[in-house]
């Protein structure tokens, strides 16, 4: 079988030795990550331009993604399920001085973990937000009315100035993050992320499940998803 679809270590050919390239990021969880990216700076694009009926698509795109990466996060590959960053106070504390367990190093590591539930709670926030604005002269959200006048006057005034900044902000730092990381830490985030491999030293950690009928259930899912989204969007006036 060839070497994509093998999530077992395999022997680095470079570097270290005693280190295994091991499959830390499944193709699903690489693919919805690089999505986002682009949906999100479409998103901002098309907001801040006020190109409207994009905007609008570009926010399903999002709603489904969000979907997806809920459900995987409990069926998908061994890293990207949330059990596996999800950490104690206690061991975040250990982290920031310094006392970094082993599992910090190859997923998502406390700070990482946080920036990543940051973000996807504010875009959630967001979509939802969106469901429900109405900026009353040219665009208005599908679900607008199912909700009262002052929820509408809420999320809208939300959506558009609080929220939007609030995504941005966290995206900039988002970024920040993952060049201090690159660059002073010279830890290498960005190609694992592509690869979906990482080479660790300790070869005893487990590799995420990255074959063919996780990829197809991956699939199966993000349709469902999208369906969801699409029935939404079907509900604009």
């Amino acid at each position: 079988m060839s070497d994509t679809f093998e999530p077992s270590t395999r022997r680095a050919s470079l570097g270290d030795a005693s280190a295994t390239r091991t499959r830390v990021w499944d193709l699903p969880t690489r693919v919805f990550h690089w999505a986002l990216t682009a949906a999100v700076i479409s998103q901002v694009v098309t907001g801040l331009a006020g190109i409207m009926e994009w905007h609008f698509r570009g926010g399903y795109t999002v709603l489904s993604l969000l979907l997806f990466r809920l459900v995987w996060g409990f069926i998908g590959g061994r890293w990207s399920r949330f059990a596996a960053f999800i950490y104690s106070p206690g061991s975040v504390m250990n982290y920031l001085r310094g006392r970094a367990h082993p599992d910090h190093l190859i997923g998502h590591s406390p700070l990482g973990a946080f920036s990543v539930f940051a973000l996807l709670a504010i875009l959630a926030l967001q979509v939802a937000s969106g469901l429900v604005a109405d900026d009353e002269i040219t665009a208005s959200g599908p679900l607008t009315r199912f909700v009262s006048g002052a929820t509408v006057s809420l999320a809208t005034g939300w959506h558009t100035t609080q929220g939007k900044w609030t995504v941005i902000a966290l995206v900039g730092l988002h970024v920040l993050a993952v060049l201090y990381y690159v660059l002073i830490r010279r830890r290498r985030l960005v190609r694992p992320m592509i690869s979906g491999d990482k080479l660790l030293v300790d070869g005893s950690a487990a590799p995420s499940r990255d074959d063919a009928a996780s990829r197809l259930l991956a699939l199966v899912v993000f349709a469902v998803c999208a369906a969801f989204a699409a029935w939404i969007a079907s509900l604009r006036a």
